[in-house]
């Protein structure tokens, strides 16, 4: 049995499988299985993942259902007791399972583990990220509070982070049928039942200019999924009280998320409901930007995101020239 099951959900991403799958061939950790699960590409992808001469690498193929029942494909054939996901357009540092397999050794407890990630920008540029409430790097270890570091950068992103194959029995699977957010909503899940072990090592590095399994025309739909199940843990009291202020300042963000797309989409009245529903302390002057924005005529706020659209368009086709200006009289002088 292998050490670690790697799984990684595949769909129309054949110029950058390659580059995926070779990025687990390249860690200092040997020990693995690699499953590809192709959801039902038509791009050609499974045939670069045919033509790469690997044992440890299984393809598996199905009809398309979504990143969440792949995913869930890829758990239910993993031979490892810990599997680590990689979605096919991102990378691991040669030292990814490493890592982790430090953390799992040292915390066994963990429902998930997860290190630091960065984010390669569409022009080349590399963002590191800074996590809220996480000891200074290179502490690594038990995240204190979860919810509060989630208030930030996401401490744990779906293709830097392994999780035991037990807990998926206990918590359950990737929700089947949500377009995006459903790896949100596994960390949530996961959170309310078990510590989360982080390390301060960049493992994975996210590449932002490659478009992801969805595009949906509502941005909140990434936050819509992880507020229905928050709302529920609470409801049902599996939310402990020493967590419940820090989530509901959680439950705040994703709400006040809702209702800014709200209103720069002309729907104030909608966003007002939001807004009065929500309850933070954290986020208080950023509830009232919000709701000064929702009770204007819902053309203003169209109004002032159409020009801050122009402006930033204009300003990337100004800058270009007025560098190129600066450098030509750099080298007159």
């Amino acid at each position: 049995m292998p050490a670690v099951s790697v799984v990684i959900p595949l769909y129309n991403k054949a110029l950058e499988i390659r580059r995926a799958v070779e990025s687990v061939l390249a860690q200092s950790w040997q020990d693995f299985e690699i499953i590809v699960i192709d959801d039902g590409s038509t791009d050609g992808g499974a045939e670069v993942v045919k033509s790469i001469s690997e044992p440890r690498l299984r393809l598996i193929r199905q009809e398309n259902a979504g990143v969440s029942a792949a995913r869930n494909r890829g758990i239910a054939e993993a031979t490892s007791e810990l599997i680590a996901f990689l979605d096919a357009d991102d990378v691991w540092k040669p030292k990814f399972l490493e890592t982790i397999l430090r953390l799992r050794k040292r915390f066994p407890e963990a429902g998930a583990y997860a290190t630091a990630y960065e984010v390669h920008e569409s022009n080349g540029k590399v963002i590191q990220l800074q996590y809220k409430d996480i000891p200074s790097p290179p502490w690594e270890g038990l995240i204190p509070n979860y919810f509060r570091s989630a208030l930030g950068s996401p401490p744990v992103w779906s293709s830097a982070v392994a999780v035991p194959k037990g807990v998926f029995e206990d918590v359950g699977c990737f929700p089947v049928g949500e377009p995006i957010g459903e790896d949100g909503d596994m960390w949530l899940r996961i959170a309310l039942k078990y510590p989360i072990a982080f390390s301060w090592q960049i493992g994975a590095t996210y590449f932002k200019d490659v478009d992801k399994w969805s595009n949906p025309s509502h941005p909140t739909q990434s936050t819509l999924k992880v507020l229905k199940t928050a709302k529920e843990a609470i409801r049902k009291g599996e939310v402990p009280p020493s967590l419940l202020p820090d989530f509901q300042e959680y439950i705040a963000k994703h709400t006040l998320h809702n209702a800014a797309w709200y209103v720069l989409m002309g729907k104030p009245k909608i966003a007002r409901q939001l807004l009065a529903d929500c309850k933070t302390k954290l986020f208080y002057k950023t509830k009232l930007w919000w709701f000064w924005w929702a009770i204007m005529p819902a053309r203003v706020p169209c109004f002032a995101r159409s020009m801050k659209k122009e402006f930033t368009k204009r300003m990337k086709s100004i800058l270009p020239k007025c560098s190129q200006r600066m450098l030509k009289h750099k080298k007159i002088t």
